[in-house]
């Protein structure tokens, strides 16, 4: 991970060796004209980048593998790029429903650094540093260094601030399983691998737990390097947490097939022969992964790989990245497409992450969708009846259709502030 490349220059300069002259038109998304006018050569490219890379709420990261396996002939039209370099963008217009915090984690933080949304798992943020930095990341509150837009709630992977956290989940015999996240847990140490585990496994009423990672697409190379020990540690844990009858796994994270190469193919295979879980969530993304042809790639390199597929999320409404963003109408067609095409156990789960104590509902539940104004309802029995909306990106609607929503939220704000005048009366 040290020749990765984190500096504004530094992907500059790279940029500058391996753009082509003549960078290709962008291939109209579902037949809209390009989102990057005027990107026809390397300086109009880099311009984009600069201006876009400003705004942003997520930092840049970018690991060797991943810089190696994105298109640099077709940069505009790249599923790789597109998900960690940012351009200046007609769509990546913010709807006003975004929040820095989406999924309302900090709300249902009981210790700082433990997301409690669920009866009986919860997540333990470990650190708040990745490998790399998805441009559609929903923590982005937390996750990577400060930008010009973000300062972030760091998590430093220091043992003493994760002592408040096992106390916790110690102290809540009602918790079965824990998601050991950030952040990355990739960056961590062996050392702290083994601690983590260990100390999880050793408290009676946890049952499983796993370790979420990208690692195995962003830097497949540290799975087969016999001197890197960090996944021989991840293999130890599994295997004793099996003789203890627990469950240890991995669960990681790719969202297209050109993402792997044979060195995630050996890494994948070697978690395998040693009985290592591997599952993986997706996140449904425009131009990426939200067409039958590229997901149902996705979904058989994975099973040939023996990751199970296991969830494809939609994506948070999240800031600066409603380019990336999709319709649930998306989410819907694809599921029936996809659905015929494997073995059951195989068909990945299409589902929305609702805010608050709701989790994962499937995306097929969604309620009253309205597809001109793109908003849906989902509920939960943990809801008692109350509805939360999805809002699809405002690129997908009509014209009229974006005014009036941007008309709704207005209203909204006025009717908010004139019940707090009142209220202060």
């Amino acid at each position: 991970m040290s020749n990765s490349i984190h500096t504004l220059p530094g992907l500059t300069d790279l940029m500058r060796s391996v753009l082509p002259e003549i960078i290709p038109p962008q291939r109209p998304l579902r037949g809209r004209q390009s989102e990057y006018p005027g990107v026809s050569t390397p300086d109009d490219f880099i311009r984009s980048f600069e201006v876009a890379a400003q705004q942003a709420p997520m930092a840049f990261r970018l690991s060797p593998h991943i810089l190696s396996v994105i298109n640099w002939t077709d940069p505009l039209n790249d599923p790789v790029r597109r998900q960690f370099i940012p351009l200046e963008s007609t769509i990546n217009v913010t709807h006003p429903a975004a929040k820095l915090d989406p999924l309302h984690e900090v709300d249902n933080s009981p210790v700082r650094g433990v997301i409690h949304r669920y009866p009986n798992k919860a997540l333990f943020m470990a650190t708040s540093i990745c490998p790399v930095y998805c441009r559609f990341c929903f923590r982005s509150y937390a996750v990577g260094t400060e930008t010009n837009s973000v300062k972030k709630m760091r998590f430093l992977p220091l043992m003493k601030q994760w002592e408040p956290k096992f106390q916790y989940i110690e102290n809540t015999p009602s918790l079965h399983d824990i998601v050991i996240s950030g952040g990355d847990t990739y960056l961590l140490e062996p050392e702290q691998i083994v601690y983590l585990g260990n100390r999880l496994l050793n408290i009676p009423h946890i049952k499983r737990f796993r370790f979420a990672t990208k690692g195995l697409g962003v830097s497949p190379s540290r799975l087969i390097d016999r001197n890197d020990s960090w996944i021989d540690t991840v293999i130890e844990l599994s295997q004793k947490g099996r003789k203890m009858g627990k469950e240890v796994c991995v669960h990681t994270h790719i969202n297209n097939k050109q993402e792997t190469s044979w060195i995630t193919r050996l890494g994948t295979q070697r978690l395998y022969e040693e009985g290592v879980i591997v599952r993986n969530q997706s996140v449904l993304l425009n131009g990426v992964n939200n067409s039958f042809d590229q997901l149902s790639e996705l979904v058989h390199t994975l099973s040939d790989m023996h990751v199970e597929p296991y969830y494809v999320y939609q994506g948070d409404i999240v800031r600066g990245a409603e380019d990336l963003r999709t319709p649930l109408s998306d989410s819907h067609e694809l599921e029936h497409q996809i659905r015929d095409q494997t073995a059951g156990f195989l068909i990945p789960r299409f589902v929305y992450d609702v805010p608050g104590p709701a989790g994962k509902r499937p995306t097929l539940s969604a309620q009253n969708y309205n597809r001109h104004l793109g908003v849906a309802d989902f509920t939960a029995p943990r809801l008692q009846g109350h509805h939360v909306k999805y809002w699809d990106p405002l690129w997908s609607l009509s014209e009229d259709a974006q005014k009036e929503v941007q008309s709704h939220f207005a209203d909204q704000s006025s009717d908010q502030a004139s019940n707090q005048e009142a209220a202060a009366a």
